[in-house]
């Protein structure tokens, strides 16, 4: 129940209008996200990267209407990539196609994940981000269109979706860069499993089919967005088994959230990256990670009285 009120709180417009006006909102989601700005976002890069914690950011943001502001984004993530060179520091970029045109006109879209994708060349993986079921099969056709052009691209799985199975088969000759998330969107039954222990079997499979077919010599990497422990510890022993390493392989973590499993990880030396989100457009953002896992709704009210 409180998932599906978070959830319906990240589509609601008034919602988003009022509540970023609070201050206790804002301070709450500080626990989240360093800032809304891509310095703020990179002081914290530099910070774990002295640690030796790689990290990945993403200006939040979806659903634009204009050109001009499709090539806003475009500038953001190009300066984004610039500036992380120039600071010397490991960091990737995210990007969401609905943010880059994908709702007005796919074909812009498509240039410009072409644009950032070669402007990330030899800075990393591209990442492009899954949204709500509308939108994977838009999103699968232009990650192919990308990934023919450049290796570099990566793409976001969702193992809560039913059809995810069948999209990794149709892509895994490809080789491809996969980020593999559980899923944050409110989905129908039909569309996506309602039981978590249906979502964290398809999890466990899509990772173990990625891993077998690099492990029998076939292309690809595998990023593992979760904080779950029933996730990572079992994937990260099968990556082990498959002979797969941090070029290969990594573990996904937001920022701010399971900072000691990020330190355990550390300790141990499991390949780690920390996704840092930035920008004003944070609310339905903010309110899906809490709907991923509503324990962070009582860390976040705890937050609040220190």
């Amino acid at each position: 129940m409180m998932r599906r009120g978070l959830l319906w709180a990240s589509t609601n417009p008034w919602l988003s209008t009022r509540l970023p006006q609070r201050r206790f909102v804002r301070r709450a989601v500080r626990k989240f996200m360093p800032g809304e700005t891509l310095e703020e976002a990179l002081v914290e890069a530099d910070r774990l990267g002295k640690l030796g914690v790689p990290t990945l950011v993403t200006m939040l943001g979806e659903n634009v209407d204009t050109a001009e502001e499709t090539r806003a984004t475009v500038a953001e993530y190009t300066r984004a990539m610039e500036l992380a060179e120039e600071m010397g520091l490991d960091v990737e970029v995210s990007i969401k196609p609905t943010h880059l045109g994908l709702d007005a006109d796919p074909e812009v879209a498509l240039e410009n994940v072409r644009e950032l994708a070669s402007a990330a060349e030899g800075r990393g993986t591209l990442w492009i981000d899954m949204e709500g079921s509308l939108y994977i099969e838009p999103t699968l056709s232009l990650f192919r269109a990308a990934r023919r052009e450049h290796e570099n691209v990566g793409l976001c799985l969702q193992s809560y979706l039913r059809r995810t199975a069948e999209d990794l088969e149709s892509l895994i000759e490809l080789g491809p860069r996969i980020r593999l998330v559980k899923g944050a969107y409110a989905e129908p039954p039909e569309i996506a499993f309602p039981d978590k222990r249906d979502v964290d079997a398809s999890y466990l499979a899509l990772g173990r089919r990625l891993m077998d077919h690099m492990a029998d010599g076939g292309g690809g990497f595998l990023g593992l967005g979760t904080h779950d422990p029933a996730m990572i510890e079992p994937l990260t022993e099968y990556a082990g088994s498959a002979g797969l390493d941090g070029g290969r392989f990594e573990i996904e973590m937001l920022y701010g959230i399971g900072r000691r499993e990020q330190r355990k990880l550390t300790r141990h030396g499991t390949p780690l990256r920390v996704l840092i989100s930035y920008g004003d457009g944070w609310f339905p953002w903010y309110m899906r990670r809490l709907a991923e896992r509503p324990a962070n709704v009582w860390f976040v009210a705890r937050s609040m009285f220190r």
